[in-house]
């Protein structure tokens, strides 16, 4: 099992960048794929990035492709989601997942969920 704990949200002006950061507790992190995913307020959630066991494999939403960068550090358990030339349409809160397969981009192929952390940028 694994828990997942998201940090580094908060406010920006479009244009502005962010990084989060999923730390997950458990010794064998590095046997999960990961994702993001976001969910703004009365839309489904919807699928953001993904990164491979070894991190050597990355997909991201037609949305987000070019703008956000997936990245993984196994020895510090922790994944990233940096995110560069933010939009108001990005507001959302965000959440990483992982997965047994490799990597996903659907969320029922994911097993364990954060607790989620907001993004708002403002226009």
């Amino acid at each position: 099992q694994v828990q997942l704990v998201e940090s580094g949200g908060g406010s920006v002006q479009a244009g502005g960048s962010l990084r989060l950061s999923c730390a997950a507790s458990g010794r064998t992190f590095s046997s999960y794929g990961v994702g993001w995913f976001r969910q703004a307020p009365g839309k489904e959630r919807e699928f953001v990035a993904t990164i491979s066991r070894s991190g050597g494999s990355t997909d991201y939403a037609d949305s987000v492709r070019g703008r956000f960068s997936i990245s993984r550090d196994n020895a510090k358990n922790t994944v990233y989601l940096q995110m560069n030339s933010l939009e108001p349409e990005d507001t959302a809160a965000y959440y990483c997942a992982a997965t047994f397969a490799v990597r996903g981009t659907k969320t029922y192929e994911y097993h364990y969920w954060g607790q989620g952390t907001q993004v708002t940028v403002s226009s």
